[in-house]
């Protein structure tokens, strides 16, 4: 599953704040008698401090034109171009300011954030990793570097990376958030799962819900997940493949009424969703509704060729429209490719008997109580 982006916003905030307090005050107390670079700098925070950001980025400049070698004003610079969203601005003051900066891990971190920001995660890890090595208990710093882990579909490094400091941080959404989907990512869906959902009360975030209902999904525990995805719509409607997935909950759990307004609701965002056209598809060929339900599975088909289940879908079609050797054709293409799936076997055997295959559509009934009976004994999935 695809990690929705999380507004990581009051962690990064904080560590912008921290880089630069410090190299504010750095700032001040260095070459105190180069007078005008000192009092542009000064006014640079000022103008800061006071969310006047362009202005500060003029102070800034003034004071490194009267001197270039200035590193505080040269990573403050940095962290003002990042508010402003000048990101390869900020990231080629940040890497000057390096180079002469008295507290180098400091700089570093406004790196690590200009570079996430940015969304290039694959820098920003590096450098995060950085701070990470040199100071291990910067929580903030490591959490990121979590994240960016679990970006880059390296959620096994996440978890290893931030389980060891759960108990002291279990109460901070972020953190939870980072360590919850890297479990999920990693096929941990019943560890992930309801440390996603104590993020989603408790920060009411639709994103949060969302992850934590796919899982549930992908559990099976269709209760669960019509409780997190419907929790997810009532914050927010617009998030793709939303209704699609609420819409799977509800049909997993019998309700059809509700499933079918969930899936007519996805296709009215998005036509070609492929799973919304496929679920619709079978409640209106399950009701009867033939020529309603045959666009939509002809478009699941189109969408995702090697969709078993809509491939399914369009072989009950085709036995309902009377192409009883079409439907033949993709059940037995089914049944090849996994012999231990019932459905085809059960569609099959009536489709023999029809075409005077009496000897395949007894051959197909057999299987049909193997499975059955394999599948009491192992008892029943859970709901």
């Amino acid at each position: 599953m695809e990690t929705l982006s999380y507004p990581l916003h009051l962690r990064v905030s904080a560590l912008a704040l921290l880089v630069f307090a410090l190299t504010a005050a750095a700032g001040q107390s260095s070459h105190p008698a180069a007078g005008d670079a000192d009092e542009h700098m000064r006014r640079g925070v000022d103008a800061q401090q006071h969310g006047d950001v362009k202005a500060a980025i003029e102070e800034y400049r003034k004071a490194l034109a009267m001197r270039p070698r200035f590193p505080e004003a040269r990573a403050n610079l940095g962290a003002a171009l990042a508010a402003v969203g000048d990101f390869d601005g900020a990231i080629r003051e940040d890497r000057l300011a390096m180079e002469n900066a008295p507290d180098k891990v400091a700089v570093r971190k406004n790196l690590a954030l200009a570079y996430y920001k940015k969304g290039d995660c694959e820098h920003a890890a590096v450098e995060f990793d950085a701070v990470h090595a040199a100071r291990p208990g910067d929580l903030g710093a490591t959490m990121l570097l979590g994240y960016c882990e679990l970006k880059l579909n390296r959620a096994e490094k996440a978890v290893t990376l931030l389980e060891p400091l759960e108990q002291a941080n279990q109460n901070d959404p972020d953190f939870e958030y980072v360590l919850g989907s890297a479990l999920i990512q990693t096929g941990k869906e019943a560890e992930g799962a309801p440390r996603m959902e104590r993020v989603a009360r408790t920060t009411r975030s639709a994103e949060a819900y969302v992850i934590a209902g796919s899982a549930r999904l992908s559990l099976r525990q269709f209760k669960d997940a019509r409780a997190d995805l419907d929790a997810a719509l009532e914050l927010d409607t617009q998030i793709p493949g939303l209704y699609t997935m609420a819409g799977q909950a509800r049909d997993a759990l019998g309700d059809t009424e509700a499933a079918q307004q969930a899936f007519e609701a996805a296709l009215r965002a998005d036509v070609r969703d492929p799973m919304a056209n496929l679920y619709l598809g079978a409640i209106l060929l399950k009701k009867r509704e033939v020529e309603k339900a045959e666009p939509l599975l002809t478009l699941a088909l189109q969408l995702q060729p090697e969709n078993r289940h809509a491939r399914l879908q369009m072989a009950k079609l085709d036995a309902m429209q009377g192409k009883n050797a079409e439907a033949v054709a993709l059940l037995e293409a089914l049944e090849k490719a996994d012999p231990n799936w019932l459905e085809p076997h059960v569609e099959l055997a009536p489709l023999y008997y029809k075409l005077h295959r009496g000897e395949d559509g007894q051959r197909e009934r057999k299987i049909v109580d193997d499975i059955q009976a394999k599948q009491q004994e192992a008892g029943p999935p859970k709901d």
